[in-house]
């Protein structure tokens, strides 16, 4: 049976890819309607001039060491340059070129690749700038957490000299101790976040065995104030497990943060009751934080639960930032925090570590 006939022509005329044969004398001797269509000019054009002048200024040196290389009979993979369309925009071209030494002619075909390379540029300058915000961050981060801590030892150093056996009232002792100790917490804390900021990668992320019980009570004595006028209750039962590898800083980060969340969104005229507990199974470790607030509407919140400055209802307080941290340090050290809640039922979130 003889084999069919096909008309090679179109094949070449057809395809979407620049088809072209090139003289050793750099120029076009034939080229597919491809070229003509990304270059804008027409044949004529691109038949006249030598083929070097088509490509952007800064290439065109490369590209005639290129072709020297292929006139030695040395073929060309993966090789990209700018050419100029007839407009005097830049395109992209990514070539494959094979000598013909008999005919002093290379056969070659490119590929447009010119919507990639401005897809990495796009990239490129997207993490540059992210990179950028980040540094900006942390750099401010690091500024607020170290100046603030002149002013916390200026006040610790004025609760020292306060001599409080002169003070007669005994609800005034209190809440000066109160401040005292409040003062303290927060010098610690900012003495934490200082070193974990100029620390390494693996000082931030560094994991130690933490216990819960400790953690928490110190996380419910920074707040003693907000605790006492919401009137908060702060059941905990940590019989399951009372330890856990995590990174300090972050999980004070977490407790305080659902603490205090729980708190904000309570119920108008009903007490927040915060229940923390936790449970495993095999070789998973949860630790569970409920309260009896006035939840939120997953459906509508969707993934946005946990997103940065995404904000669910009308409370002034609200900036955003408290869930969004909450994920963040929970992720980061490999774990995983789930939302349970519906509108009038409060909240309950599990992380899994």
């Amino acid at each position: 049976m003889p084999a069919p006939v096909f008309n090679y022509e179109l094949f070449f005329d057809l395809s979407p890819d620049l088809f072209c044969i090139a003289g050793y004398d750099g120029y076009f001797k034939r080229i597919n309607p491809a070229v003509v269509n990304t270059l804008g000019y027409t044949e004529e054009e691109l038949y006249s001039k030598p083929i070097n002048e088509f490509v952007h200024p800064d290439d065109q040196k490369t590209t005639e060491e290129v072709r020297v290389q292929l006139h030695r009979s040395n073929p060309l993979y993966y090789f990209e340059n700018r050419y100029l369309t007839k407009s005097g925009e830049i395109v992209w071209l990514y070539w494959t070129s094979m000598p013909l030494e008999e005919e002093k002619v290379v056969f070659a075909i490119a590929k447009n690749v010119t919507h990639k390379k401005r897809q990495e540029a796009d990239r490129n300058a997207l993490i540059a700038q992210m990179t950028q915000i980040n540094e900006d961050l942390k750099r401010f981060s690091y500024m607020t957490s170290h100046d603030l801590r002149t002013p916390v030892n200026n006040l610790i150093s004025a609760f020292r000299l306060l001599d409080t056996s002169k003070i007669v009232d005994p609800e005034t002792v209190e809440i000066l101790e109160i401040l005292k100790l409040s003062s303290q917490n927060l010098k610690s804390t900012l003495n934490s976040y200082v070193d974990t900021l100029i620390g390494d990668s693996a000082l931030q992320n560094k994991k130690e065995k933490i216990n819960l019980v400790d953690t928490l009570e110190s996380v419910m004595n920074s707040i003693p104030n907000l605790i006492r006028d919401s009137k908060a209750e702060v059941r905990y039962n940590f019989s399951q497990f009372e330890e856990v590898d995590f990174n300090r800083v972050m999980l004070e980060s977490i407790l305080l943060n659902l603490l205090t969340n729980s708190i904000k969104y309570a119920k108008k005229d009903l007490p927040p009751s915060i229940e923390i507990w936790t449970d495993q199974s095999a070789q998973v470790k949860r630790l569970h934080v409920k309260d009896n607030g006035i939840g939120m509407d997953l459906e509508k919140v969707g993934d946005r639960v946990f997103g940065l400055q995404e904000k669910f209802n009308s409370n002034q307080d609200s900036k955003g930032v408290g869930l969004y941290l909450v994920h963040h340090h929970v992720t980061k050290m490999g774990g995983k925090v789930e939302v349970f809640s519906s509108p009038g039922e409060g909240a309950h979130f599990v992380i899994t570590f």
